[in-house]
């Protein structure tokens, strides 16, 4: 088995090591219009949560993304997608999304699979430890999970892309390099560059650890993987920006130092917000309340029906978060809400737009049928007719000369011949 090879592309100055203290809460820097454009925006609309680090390095945030600064522009930015399951879920959309807002600014992104890592486990925001998964159900999730990816950003880039140039979207799997190592030899190599302090610090090990169940020594290694996944995708695809749900931030630091130590150069991390429930648990496979991407687990009306439920107090933040419509857009949509709130405008275009990114315009259309269909808004042979899995019935949706009379809506009118019964 190889050794893993830890070659430094270049080396300045060492710099302190920023802490929790170094995450950026908002305020990024008017100076930079590049910024303004995309970091900055995203923010304002919700996406962007927090920034890592701040301060302290000899390269900021900001810059990198400002297309006045030599030699910072297109930049590569990875979001991680473990394969716990077969299908991506709404929790993962707004990672997704973050991607693609970069993706459609002219930057290179990359969706990894974690198609190793998942075999540990990542303890971040759990309370106990996940239950393990068999290499080849693993392997089985992480090509459903690889081909997920692929049809949303083919489905993106369809129906948004109107022929702008965008910068790439590659889907990786981190079981590629991993699958090369050697136990001893990873260990010799990695291992002496984290201290057991600073790992043992994280909040997310610390929750474990307090616990009743305590932390496993698998659990408790996977921010040193994580890590070494970013190390990787900097030294082979130069990505210097993580993304991630905010419960990934001890990951990303994780990261940043061992990059750090090993290269002298600066990597950043942005965390996006966790979706939640009413009741404020985690949308996801392990709270038993995920809304699927696969329409195999959850059609394009089911998803439909997810976000067109949503609450008054809800909908205006989501329009932000979950969708590419402009603000002053979204504004004016608001506004329209107010004046007829039993339409539930905005409820509707936030359904709509989703299931369009998620399933297409075909899954669109088929989840606005299916919901016509389940408010009533289809008749056969003037019988209302609610369930869009019924069987027609000869004698009575199908009359016995083989003719069925279909209304939908008000105005349209259909006569329907059956040349076989």
């Amino acid at each position: 088995m190889a050794a893993p090879i830890l070659r430094c592309i270049s080396r300045g100055q060492g710099l302190g090591t920023p802490g929790q203290s170094g995450v950026l809460s908002l305020g990024l820097r008017e100076a930079h219009s590049g910024a303004q454009g995309l970091l900055a925006m995203q923010k304002a609309r919700g996406l962007f949560k927090e920034f890592f680090p701040e301060r302290g390095t000899k390269t900021e945030l900001p810059e990198l993304f400002d297309r006045g600064t030599a030699g910072s522009f297109p930049q590569t930015i990875y979001c991680g997608f473990d394969p716990t399951a077969d299908s991506l879920h709404v929790g993962h959309l707004l990672a997704l999304l973050g991607l693609f807002h970069f993706q459609r600014a002219g930057h290179n992104v990359i969706a990894l699979v974690g198609g190793a890592t998942a075999r540990l486990g990542d303890p971040s925001g759990r309370t106990k430890e996940r239950e393990a998964l068999e290499a080849e159900r693993v392997q089985s999730n992480a090509r459903a999970l690889r081909q997920g990816l692929k049809a949303l950003a083919a489905n993106h880039q369809q129906l948004f892309a109107n022929g702008r140039t965008w910068g790439s979207f590659t889907v990786l799997d981190n079981s590629a390099w991993y699958q090369k190592q050697d136990l001893v030899d990873f260990l010799a190599a990695v291992g002496g560059h984290f201290r057991m302090g600073t790992l043992l610090s994280r909040l997310s090990v610390q929750t474990r650890l307090k616990s009743s169940e305590g932390m496993s020594l698998a659990e408790f290694l996977y921010q040193v993987l994580q890590a070494y996944d970013f190390y990787y995708l900097f030294q082979h695809y130069r990505c210097r920006v993580q993304l991630g749900g905010s419960d990934q931030l001890g990951n990303i630091m994780s990261g940043y130092e061992f990059i750090h130590k090993l290269t002298g150069e600066d990597v950043f991390g942005i965390s996006v917000p966790l979706i939640t429930s009413t009741t404020g648990a985690k949308l996801g496979k392990s709270a038993g309340n995920a809304v699927w991407l696969n329409r195999d687990k959850t059609s394009p009306f089911e998803l439909y029906q997810f976000f067109v439920r949503q609450q008054d107090d809800l909908v205006e933040r989501y329009l932000k978060l979950f969708t590419f419509l402009p603000l002053p857009e979204i504004d004016h949509i608001m506004q329209l809400h107010v004046k007829e709130p039993e339409k539930r405008g905005p409820q509707k275009r936030l359904a709509t737009e989703v299931t369009k990114l998620v399933h297409g315009q075909e899954g669109l259309d088929s989840a606005k049928r299916y919901r016509m269909i389940t408010e009533g808004g289809v008749s056969i042979n003037h019988r209302q007719v609610t369930n869009p899995e019924s069987v027609l019935v000869v004698g009575q949706h199908i009359l016995k000369n083989g003719l069925s009379l279909l209304k939908i809506g008000k105005r349209n009118f259909y006569i329907i011949k059956w040349l076989q019964l």
